[in-house]
């Protein structure tokens, strides 16, 4: 029997400095609708967007008082009376999207959001339908699992859900995220050839050894998007996963191919630029500039699929948290100490 009540952290208000972040002691072990799922989380993993979301800068719904992180895994510890996908004992991971199953998000899926709209994984015990949940990969630990949810779900739907990538392609990524980590594992697993760019040479040591075929230091190299472009030859860079927004979208409109897919997941560098690029920049360079919002619940049984079969491991930070240690989980990412995911252990 779980107890009756639970650490849980919520996000009240709007902080710059993540005061806003909210540790309730005796909070209520939710209650079970019939088609529910009470899952005891043991892992958890933070994304950017818990971070704008805390600092009121996510352009996507959030709701007061929320109980923040859309990335958890666990067990399952009790079920509703009409649930037939899970059972007591099983280990699960949430999905991003409660809603988004299958296809494109429309207005109703996109205010699902885990950990935005609906309570997230920094709490001991979480309630969720058993749609919005899919099973741990075999090979993987809670904390491992809990990195898939959001970067790992990204790098996924990026890479092929709009124009498969292929064995033979080229790969371009930003810096050291999950999702730029995720995405270069991913590609190096079908046979892709990867670009990376990183700000220094510690950093490109270890994207090396994740497969990286060629490291680009953008602090050294301001024009990476012509270097790229050289080095994957006339056909230039098939995909770009583009975390930086604005302040490097020009660079990677010049590292494009004919026909190549930009895609856009993040504003790391701003939302201002000094050079804002247009939508005419697509036509010029004939390529595809996309927006990724997560995935869906299949394409993340289909990742998962392919993480066990071919034993791919996340790439968790040496610096694991405690739920605790929320807080300074927060500002080990927001000052960008971190390398890959920032993993939470939950007891």
């Amino acid at each position: 029997m779980a107890p009756q009540t639970q650490k849980q952290w919520t996000v009240q208000g709007i902080a710059k400095d993540f005061s806003n972040l909210t540790l309730n002691k005796e909070a209520a072990i939710p209650e079970l609708g019939d088609h529910d799922v009470l899952v005891k989380f043991h892992g958890a993993s933070l994304n950017y967007r818990d971070l704008v979301i805390a600092k009121g800068q996510y352009p996507f719904p959030q709701r007061d008082k929320v109980v923040p992180a859309s990335d958890g895994a666990g067990t399952v510890e009790a079920v509703g009376t009409k649930v037939h996908r899970f059972k007591t004992g099983d280990k699960v991971v949430t999905l991003f999207n409660q809603a988004h199953l299958s296809g494109s998000v429309d207005d109703y899926i996109i205010t699902t959001g885990t950990g935005g709209v609906i309570d997230g994984a920094l709490q001991q015990y979480g309630a969720f339908n058993e749609d919005g949940l899919v099973a741990l990969p075999t090979n993987l630990d809670f904390v491992e699992g809990a990195t898939l949810t959001c970067a790992g779900l990204t790098a996924w739907n990026a890479l092929f859900g709009l124009k498969p990538l292929l064995p033979g392609d080229w790969v371009l990524t930003q810096g050291t995220g999950g999702v730029s980590i995720f995405a270069i594992q991913f590609a190096k697993m079908i046979g892709a050839r990867v670009i990376a760019t990183t700000s220094s040479k510690a950093k490109a040591d270890r994207v090396k050894a994740l497969g990286a075929d060629h490291v680009i230091l953008y602090t050294e190299d301001e024009n990476w998007g012509e270097t790229a472009k050289k080095i994957a030859g006339p056909r230039g860079i098939q995909h770009i996963i583009e975390v930086g927004g604005p302040n490097t979208m020009t660079q990677s409109l010049k590292a494009i191919g004919f026909d190549g897919v930009i895609s856009v997941i993040g504003f790391l560098g701003g939302v201002k630029g000094e050079k804002q690029p247009s939508t005419l920049d697509a036509l010029t360079n004939i390529c595809t500039i996309r927006g990724v919002y997560v995935g869906s619940r299949a394409q993340f049984e289909e990742m998962n699929r392919a993480v066990e079969a071919n034993n791919i491991k996340p790439v968790v930070d040496s610096k694991v948290f405690t739920l605790d240690q929320v807080k300074e989980a927060y500002e080990y990412q927001w000052n960008a100490k971190h390398f890959g995911k920032v993993g939470i252990a939950i007891e």
